[in-house]
């Protein structure tokens, strides 16, 4: 919809430009895929430490948060870019069409309030991590299974690693499976607060995204509510502060797919911008004296 090309007559240089625009754009995409292959390996990784035997359908799900969430995001994605560029404003005079557009938006929504549930509960959790006073030692733990968790990395508990991991003498069980010491307690409980200000910071920016969409398909370009939702790209300074806490410590992956999903979101952008000069263009060319009725 609003693609480039219903803009009129560009200059090269403006054609080049977007063209450039458009490669850097879809390879962002491509990257983002293949970053959510590796997300799924991961999660499936850890879940073989956090998850017990006998854990419950939520349990699992909370383990795989990262990959449900990004089966959303890829969605609302797509959904917008075929709306923001590649579909043009005769598609949808198809009325099944915006339904299947808005529905299936709606459908990404609910998964990413799985997400926000995932985070409220992981953050919870790493507040009240039970103490396990009895222990001195992780060599004293050996013989239950159990794993070593810090900083989302996770290692199973033997004889050969039980006395180097730590020389705490405070232990706390972060998952029913997985025991850290106080410095891991700590960096659980900042790291699953970060995961939950990052959600909620990414749905105050798609919402304003949202907005912009609701706006322009009615043909408004200003306005307070479209300061509103240019207002909300704060909010991208928040996600650039997480992708940089990410990497203080030593999330290298995790900062990378931070910023490439703000580049694919701020290519939703640039549709929506190209798409209001469209309208703005040709509201013009309606003013103009000569313009045909």
């Amino acid at each position: 919809m609003n693609g480039a090309d219903a803009a009129g007559p560009r200059s090269e240089n403006a054609v080049r430009r977007h063209r450039r625009a458009q490669r850097i754009k879809w390879t962002v995409y491509t990257l983002l895929l293949l970053n959510g292959g590796f997300y799924a390996v991961e999660e499936f990784q850890m879940a073989a430490h956090t998850l017990q035997h006998g854990a419950s359908l939520l349990e699992w799900t909370e383990a795989f948060a990262t990959t449900i969430d990004n089966l959303a995001w890829y969605g609302l994605l797509f959904m917008f870019e075929l709306e923001t560029y590649t579909l043009e404003d005769e598609a949808f005079e198809r009325p099944w069409l915006a339904w299947v557009l808005h529905g299936g938006r709606v459908l990404c929504y609910a998964m990413l309030l799985h997400t926000v549930v995932a985070r409220i509960t992981a953050y919870s959790a790493a507040l009240e991590a039970p103490p396990r006073p009895e222990v001195t030692g992780l060599c004293d733990v050996v013989d239950e299974g159990l794993s070593w968790g810090d900083n989302y990395h996770y290692e199973t508990l033997t004889l050969d690693n039980c006395g180097s991991l730590s020389r705490d003498y405070a232990f706390y069980m972060i998952a029913p499976e997985v025991v850290t010491d106080r410095a891991g307690w700590v960096m659980e409980k900042r790291q699953t607060l970060v995961g939950l200000s990052d959600v909620i910071a990414w749905l105050l920016v798609i919402w304003a995204i949202e907005l912009a969409v609701w706006l322009q398909n009615r043909g408004v370009t200003g306005g307070r509510l479209m300061l509103a939702s240019h207002a909300a790209r704060f909010f991208y300074a928040v996600l650039f502060a997480h992708a940089g806490w990410w990497l203080y410590t030593g999330h290298f992956v995790y900062a990378w797919d931070q910023v490439l999903w703000i580049l694919g979101f701020w290519a939703i952008e640039r549709n929506l911008s190209e798409w209001r000069e469209d309208i703005d263009d040709e509201r013009a060319g309606r003013a103009s004296p000569g313009a045909a009725p």
